[in-house]
């Protein structure tokens, strides 16, 4: 029974999957369903592109018609409904035909409607790489997160083996009568409280793994953990500012704003085009009977076509046009409007990225000597308080501080690591690798 289960721990422990930054991002970038959605809106619009383009192709119409009609009568007097003469009909009509129409000139508004949907489809293909680009930093920060409450956790474990051992000390030397049972109660509440710290930690690595398998579309069932294995990548420098804003000003959101008042220009065009005339080819071909371009008419089949080209001109265009013209005009200078308010935001959360990144840089010196100073102090006072030359509210004093210096070292380490792919993500020059 014993062995069954080993074997089952065994096999539940295998069934958990690790997964690194590098799988994590290249999952996303296949399953997340963002993505998918953003592939579907490129193909809706190069359906959209031939949908246009198929405007440009002649309208073929084939139609028929059967009916029968009744007699020709006529009231040939002067009074209502006097002197009736009845003209025999022939009583069945058939007619069989086919109409041709190609359009030859509408003010250039079938070019434009197609030049429209290919800038469509340019915005649709930038909007799914930001999107890539977005789904790849929120896979990113929730992975820093997870490793940054792994390490924590870590923390946590030793300091509770630590904790764990001084309770032992602390009470037996209340039991020789060196110290009171305060001391052994403010040693028994700071186990307990970096227990509850732990338990807290390690359900919300459980929540974020949660989180990550959800951007990244692994079943639920599977059980996940991230690769701690590997050091993240060491963040020593930083480009200058002037580098990433010559790349921002072309990010994605920059790109898409520019497009979008290619569109309006495009738009404007269109409006235009109501000024001018429509010109269509036109052909049509049918078989008629009876033959009722005479009178009375002739029972026989006949057929008759025609070709030529038809031209329409909207005299009302010409001013009720005006306003529609004014509007898209409008929205040009609206659009290029909300261009430079996007560039301004772009400009300042590079800026605000750039001078966070510097700053988290220059805590390094004084996050590493930090620790120093709280593992020499954590050094001097154990061995006080071994020597019982100081309480036990000293040494968890000195403890606090040193988990804070050893938190403090990586959480900074990490945040690093984030703010240079915040950098990145703003600069529109997010890696496909890591």
């Amino acid at each position: 029974m014993l062995v069954l289960i080993l074997l089952g721990i065994s096999t539940s422990q295998a069934q958990v999957r690790s997964v690194s930054l590098n799988e994590a991002i290249k999952l996303a970038k296949e399953n997340n369903k963002n993505i998918l959605k953003s592939r579907l809106e490129i193909t809706l619009s190069e359906q959209n592109i031939k949908e246009n383009k198929d405007l440009r192709l002649p309208e073929i119409e084939l139609n028929g018609m059967y009916s029968r009609i009744t007699n020709i009568t006529e009231f040939r007097g002067s009074g209502f409904l006097q002197d009736k003469v009845v003209t025999k009909a022939i009583p069945e009509i058939y007619e069989v035909g086919t109409a041709i129409k190609v359009p030859l000139y509408m003010g250039n508004k079938i070019n434009n409607a197609i030049k429209i949907a290919n800038q469509e489809n340019e915005i649709a293909l930038v909007k799914k790489e930001k999107t890539e680009n977005d789904i790849q930093l929120v896979v990113i920060s929730t992975y820093l997160e997870i490793y940054k409450m792994m390490e924590l956790q870590k923390i946590f474990e030793e300091n509770i083996k630590e904790e764990q051992s001084r309770l032992k000390e602390v009470q037996s030397l209340q039991k020789h009568g060196t110290v009171t049972k305060n001391e052994v109660i403010r040693a028994e509440l700071q186990l307990s409280d970096r227990e509850l710290n732990a338990l807290t930690n390690s359900k919300n690595i459980k929540i974020a793994l949660h989180d990550l398998k959800t951007l990244v579309q692994i079943p639920e069932n599977e059980e996940i953990t991230i690769d701690t294995t590997t050091s993240l990548e060491e963040m020593n420098g930083i480009d200058s500012y002037d580098s990433y804003k010559n790349k921002a000003f072309q990010n994605e959101e920059m790109r898409i704003a520019d497009q979008e008042v290619n569109i309006k220009k495009t738009e404007l065009k269109m409006a235009k085009g109501n000024y001018y005339p429509t010109i269509n080819f036109f052909g049509n071909y049918g078989f008629n009977y009876p033959n009722y371009k005479f009178f009375p008419p002739n029972p026989y089949l006949y057929t008759l076509g025609q070709v030529g080209i038809e031209a329409r001109f909207d005299i009302s265009g010409l001013y009720k046009n005006k306003t529609k013209v004014q509007a898209a005009s409008t929205r040009i200078q609206w659009q290029e409007t909300q261009t430079g308010i996007l560039k301004d935001k772009v400009e300042d959360e590079l800026f605000k990225n750039h001078t966070q990144y510097e700053e988290i840089l220059e805590r390094f010196v004084v996050v590493d000597k930090a620790l120093e100073l709280a593992d020499e102090n954590y050094r001097i006072v154990k061995l006080k308080y071994l020597n019982q030359l100081v309480l036990v509210t000293e040494m968890v004093d000195a403890d606090n501080a040193l988990l804070q210096a050893k938190y403090n070292k990586i959480s900074t380490r990490i945040d690093a690591v984030m703010k240079h792919y915040e950098l990145l993500h703003t600069a529109g020059a997010m890696p496909n690798e890591i």
